[in-house]
């Protein structure tokens, strides 16, 4: 039981220590990469570690052993993203368009289409992503946890983070081009 008290302890003291470079170090691996959010990414692999640090033999490299672990998790999420980069307008777009519009009467969901396909391209990939894989491409926060390891509330976060900035730039857009709908 002694060495998995130390575990434990030798795992906190590091990411203690080391937590904003390991969040530099995840950022450098995947700068062109979606779910590029490093600090869940190491927060990820800090909840795997400490979860499981009582399964461990003693840890001696501790440094080596989280960085080889993050590294994993970086050539899994890698291997698990669909880039999307474009999206086209189709049935679930002015669906999408319609369920941001209900409390304004004022817009069509033809005139959205092409503002709401804008704002969305200028998200940040992690939120283009996840509302992408939920909102349109029908994938449960179950089955992308799933494939991504990302934990689910992470996600479910992500996508409501995501909607508000959405929200926010469509509106930005509509303002900036005095578009009357």
């Amino acid at each position: 039981m002694k060495s998995e008290s130390e575990n434990s302890k030798k795992l906190k003291d590091f990411f203690g220590r080391e937590y904003e470079s390991l969040k530099l170090y995840v950022s450098t691996k995947i700068s062109d990469t979606a779910n590029r959010d490093a600090e869940d990414i190491v927060q990820d692999v800090a909840l795997k570690l400490f979860s499981g640090a009582d399964r461990y033999a003693p840890i001696n490299n501790v440094a080596g052993f989280v960085y080889r672990s993050i590294k994993n998790k970086i050539i899994d999420v890698m291997r698990t993203t669909k880039k999307t980069d474009s999206i086209d307008i189709d049935k679930d777009l002015l669906e999408f368009a319609e369920a941001l519009n209900q409390s304004t009467d004022n817009y069509t969901s033809d005139q959205m289409i092409p503002v709401l396909k804008k704002c969305i391209q200028l998200l940040k990939p992690a939120y283009r992503d996840i509302i992408i894989a939920v909102d349109f491409e029908g994938y449960s926060y179950k089955e992308i946890s799933a494939e991504t390891g990302i934990p689910i509330g992470t996600l479910m976060s992500r996508r409501h983070r995501a909607i508000g900035i959405l929200y926010k730039k469509i509106e930005l857009e509509i303002n900036k081009h005095k578009i009357i709908l």
